[in-house]
Formats: structure tokens, sequence, C-alpha cells
């Protein structure tokens, strides 16, 4: 039976603001719009948090039963580790995602915008799939794709829209960027799996594209997500604070390139978590202050 700890440790806790990042990010291009509505954003937080959780908890399960992580080079798998049962670690996806349900159905009541209770529905699928069931998309290379859809352009934008009932520039660039850094954080995270992806055949697009094009491809994600923000300088000066996370890019970045034992990039994918963060955290504050000072 697994200790609290490790079922901490099993939900990855420390990649949670990916989660928050792009709720933050909707809510701010919704208070830009004056729409703010803090019920609204502390329900989409959950789906999100609901969401990552379960993620993690369902591809510990689905990677562990299929024996991908027999030889893992990163932190404690549940399942594949023997300190859970599969069955423990399949319930807790489960519950997990019957959480983000419950709460999304809330967001979505409370909204009026019921078609994004089929965007939910998708998103559940899509989380169980990646790894689950009998052709994961995940063995396939198309995870990037999914993380890129539901946890930055599905999450920012439904955000706002459930607050502001439209969308808006700062939306759909922050929703652009916040997804460029999920994805960052999936493809450090393939590039130090490549090896023993390869042998099990878990197809990611780290393993097609190759390990020298799979570290150019992270560095290039976190690039243009840092660059994408300054499209909104020109109305909002106060964005350019958002820049004050750069160097913490920037050695991510270095490490991703440079590392030749794959365990150097575990940090990265912490760090990955706290760029998406504080780039949202600290456009969120430039929208305050934009709208207050000018």
């Amino acid at each position: 039976m697994a200790t609290p700890a490790q079922w901490v440790e099993g939900a990855r806790l420390r990649t949670l603001p990916m989660a928050a990042a792009p709720v933050i990010a909707g809510t701010a291009a919704a208070h830009a719009m004056h729409a703010a509505r803090p019920l609204h954003a502390v329900l989409a937080l959950l789906v999100a948090l609901f969401l990552q959780v379960g993620v993690n908890y369902a591809n510990d399960y689905s990677d562990g039963v299929r024996g991908t992580d027999d030889d893992r080079v990163g932190p404690l798998r549940l399942t594949g580790s023997g300190a859970a049962a599969p069955r423990e670690v399949k319930t807790a996806a489960f519950a997990c995602f019957g959480l983000a349900a419950v709460t999304g159905v809330a967001l979505v009541v409370l909204s009026q915008q019921w078609w994004l209770a089929v965007v939910g529905v998708l998103a559940i699928l899509a989380a169980w799939g990646y790894t689950g069931g009998k052709k994961p998309y995940g063995y396939l290379g198309l995870g990037d794709v999914f993380v890129f859809v539901f946890f930055g352009l599905v999450a920012t934008l439904g955000t706002t829209i459930t607050q502001a009932d439209r969308l808006n520039a700062d939306a759909w660039i922050m929703a652009v960027s916040t997804g460029l850094f999920a994805c960052a954080l999936l493809m450090a995270n393939n590039v130090r799996d490549i090896p023993g992806d390869r042998e099990v055949g878990k197809r990611t697009l780290a393993v097609r594209l190759g390990d020298p094009k799979a570290r150019l491809t992270f560095t290039a994600e976190l690039f243009v997500g840092m660059v994408l923000p300054l499209l909104l300088v020109p109305h909002n000066p106060w964005v350019l604070l958002v820049y004050a996370v750069s160097p913490l890019a920037f050695n991510a970045a270095s490490t991703v390139l440079k590392a030749a034992d794959r365990r150097e990039l575990i940090p990265v994918l912490k760090q990955c978590g706290f760029i998406n963060l504080g780039v949202t955290v600290l456009y969120a504050a430039a929208v305050v202050v934009h709208r207050y000072l000018g």
C-alpha cells in the first residue's frame, strides 16, 4: 500500500502550476474586458487541477500495466514501482475525472455556456486515451497535440469565455503561449525517456524526432511561448513584466540542449511549470496595473 507521500509524488503536484497557469491567464484576459468573475475562476481552476492529477494517475496506471515504466529514469511511478496496486491507481484516476466533471458541470451551469459540457467530455476522454485503451494516442506521437489543445487553448479560452462571454486578443495569445509551455514540459519529459520509450514501442513525438531534434523542438516551444506576449505590448506596455522569468527560461533551454545525463532533465519539468506560472502571473499583474494606472 502506497504511503500518503507516495500518492502525492504520484500525482506530480510539482507540475500543478501548469494547470493553474491557463486559468490565471484566462481570468486576466477577462479582467482586461472588465468581466472577471472570481467564482467562475475558482471552478475553472478546480477543473484544471482535477484533470491534471487525473491524467497523471491515468498515465501512471496505463504505463505501469504495459511495462513502460519497468526501466524508468524519472521520479516514482506508483504502478511501475509496485508502491500501489494498479486497481488503486486506476480508481484514483477516475475519481479525479469524476471530480473534474462535477466542478465542470457547476461551471457550465453558472456561466450558461452549455456547449462547454461537450468540450469537458472530450477532455476527459482525451485524458484517459493518452496512454489508456487499446490504441493510446500518446504512443503514436500525438500527446503533444492533446496537451496544446486542452491544457493551452481549451483551458485558457474556456476560462475567459465563462467569465466574459467572449474572447479577446489577450486570451488567444496567452492560450497559445501557455499551450507551448505545456508542450515544452511534455517534450522535456519525453526526451528524458527516449531510450526506454523506444525500447517498448512508445513512439512519442520525441522518439519520432530523435534526440537532437527533440531538444531543439523544446527550445523552440519555450522561445515562441516567451516571445508571443510581445504582441500585447503595444496596447499594454506593462506586459514586459513577464520577461522577468527569462533567466529561468534560458536556464531550462540550456540544460535541455547540453545535458548528457538524462537525469539532469528532471528539474527542467518543474522549471517549465514555474516559467508558465510566472509568465501568466506577471501578465495578470500587467493587466491589473494597466487598468488602474494606465
